[in-house]
């Protein structure tokens, strides 16, 4: 698990009313408590009605435009560029063919190319350059 989403979460922790939090993403899983004197009281709830709407956010825009999204086979970093210096993959209409690299998702100091399953022109890009990415998130819609 990204050590920025641990940070994130310790923030989401303290900025909120919660004594303990627990993510697992698929093997990976993280408990986050802080100390507190009082009794902590355990409710049991079903866990569909617990999920956070994180994900829907990050996939908002995906939803709202029409074509075929790439998405993130992996989680990681996001990254337009091949390096710092070089110019993007691709740009809002550009056009890309099948197996066209898209972008870089990189996981565990490994940068892994992203190619294009689909040939059109790319109409939205969701994510920031450097943004970390979920498993399965959209990054880029073709039309």
């Amino acid at each position: 698990m990204d050590i920025r989403k641990i940070k994130k979460l310790i923030e989401m922790l303290q900025e909120s009313d919660l004594s303990e939090i627990e993510i697992q993403e698929g093997e990976d899983s993280v408990r986050i408590s802080r100390g507190s004197t009082k009794p902590i009281e355990v409710q049991s709830v079903p866990i569909e009605s617990t999920k956070v709407d994180i994900l829907s956010r990050n996939n908002d825009a995906a939803e709202n435009s029409s074509g075929s999204s790439i998405k993130s086979p992996i989680v990681g970093t996001f990254y337009r560029k091949p390096a710092p210096e070089k110019p993007p993959f691709v740009d809002i209409g550009s056009h890309v063919n099948a197996g066209d690299v898209v972008c870089i998702v990189e996981a565990m100091k490994m940068m892994n190319e992203i190619k294009s399953e689909f040939t059109g022109q790319v109409t939205a890009i969701n994510v920031e350059d450097g943004s970390p990415v979920e498993f399965d998130q959209s990054l880029i819609v073709i039309d």
